[in-house]
């Protein structure tokens, strides 16, 4: 774990994903101040490579280390021939000291209550909850936490966060078409079901019309002004409107994303502990920086919206649907394993590069610069093309820290004209 990893002692969480170890370690070196992980089993995101006992142990103390904190998700709901299994899970689980367990079924909190009381419990966006009244009924059933249903408006949430109990909050990321993210469609189409872990996706797909009497006569789905009212909705980012969140009351700032790079962990995680260590810094002087606004959208998304944060119900949906995905207007290429010395540094390559390329380096609590690749080696012998999946060494103008990332943008960078 890099040593500069910054740490925020703000008054305000910022939750990151972590899907493996590899992004547990990006998140917290980008500024999360704590993160949230599945296991092998229970878990929403049973495709993310997820943690075995001794890894989630390994992961508890390292962010421990770091005072942060690690959230265990147990978040699907079980079938009766589960418990069993789920109950020795759970005490397994103990053994690794999470920071909370995140729960949605009432069956596993009353499990995780009767096997690990001694462990926090966290309410899932699964359990939907929409009101004053369901947050006091879960408090009483001894949850610590809840996370606000999809649905819920600003002032939805203002009002839950007036009780004594903390409210966590999306910010940014993937958004499901069904309700608080309980959606069938993967178990009708694809026997995949998306409530306990194995969602295809298929809201993500691409879709056409068929009359029934013109079988293979495909008719697109076209999008007018009012949006096409059907499956893709936008991603969520609300990094435009953090001091309304702040001022609601939300006790953490969720990033969603288990299943995401660590090129998307980094750019997320870092743009939004930047932007809540400037406003915390001085609030009353407190600006959007464009550059967050640059680096969120060189990321692939389905185009971005404040979901149902900011709208009226009849406002909603051309906010909430979009049918195509944004390319990605950077390529990420390489991961820096140590520290750099004279501009050499060890890397990871994850796509193509050439010597000679202009790069945009993305730094663990700091912003980007720009630099440029000077050299690369392979096995100590000198090449001119970097390949994917290979450890080189690589010299580039300028030192940069373990656990920095390199890309290559889509056009020039506002300082690259020194290159």
């Amino acid at each position: 774990m890099s040593k500069h990893t910054h740490r925020s002692k703000l008054p305000v969480e910022l939750l990151a994903p972590a899907g493996n170890m590899e992004k547990l370690e990006i998140a917290l070196a980008y500024g999360a101040d704590a993160v949230y992980l599945g296991g092998q089993n229970f878990s929403l995101r049973n495709f993310s490579d997820n943690f075995s006992i001794p890894e989630i142990k390994e992961a508890v103390r390292l962010a421990h280390h770091l005072n942060a904190k690690v959230y265990v998700t147990c978040n699907i709901f079980p079938r009766s021939h589960e418990l069993s299994e789920l109950k020795a899970y759970l005490r397994d689980l103990s053994s690794c000291g999470p920071d909370a367990l995140i729960v949605a079924d009432p069956g596993v909190l009353l499990l995780a209550r009767e096997t690990v009381p001694h462990i926090p419990l966290h309410l899932s966006t699964q359990a939907n909850t929409t009101n004053v009244a369901a947050l006091k009924f879960w408090a009483k059933q001894g949850i610590r936490r809840i996370n606000g249903a999809r649905e819920l408006s600003m002032e939805e949430i203002k009002a839950l966060c007036q009780e004594n109990i903390e409210v966590e909050c999306f910010i940014h990321g993937a958004m499901c078409i069904a309700y608080s993210g309980r959606c069938l469609l993967s178990s009708c189409m694809a026997d995949r079901d998306s409530n306990r872990g194995h969602c295809a996706h298929p809201c993500r797909w691409s879709y056409s019309v068929v009359e029934a009497k013109r079988p293979g006569h495909y008719f697109p789905l076209l999008e007018d002004q009012r949006g096409s009212y059907i499956f893709n909705s936008k991603d969520l980012c609300m990094i435009a409107h953090l001091p309304e969140m702040i001022a609601a009351g939300v006790s953490s700032f969720k990033i969603e994303g288990r299943m995401k790079s660590i090129h998307y962990l980094a750019v997320t995680t870092g743009v939004y502990r930047e932007a809540l260590d400037l406003f915390f810094k001085n609030p009353a002087a407190y600006k959007e920086d464009p550059s967050w606004f640059r680096r969120l959208n060189s990321l692939h998304h389905r185009g971005y919206g404040t979901g149902f944060y900011l709208n009226k119900p009849q406002d909603i949906q051309p906010d909430v649907h979009n049918t195509e995905g944004k390319s990605p207007k950077a390529l990420f290429v390489g991961k820096i394993l140590s520290d750099g010395q004279s501009g050499s540094h060890a890397l990871v390559c994850r796509n193509r590069f050439v010597t000679g390329d202009v790069v945009e380096v993305l730094h663990p609590g700091a912003p980007p610069s720009t630099d440029r690749i000077v050299c690369i080696k392979e096995a100590d012998t000198p090449v001119s093309v970097a390949r994917p999946n290979t450890r080189l060494q690589v010299t580039l103008e300028n030192d940069h820290r373990a656990l920095s990332l390199i890309r290559i943008p889509e056009e020039p960078l506002p300082n690259a004209s020194a290159y």
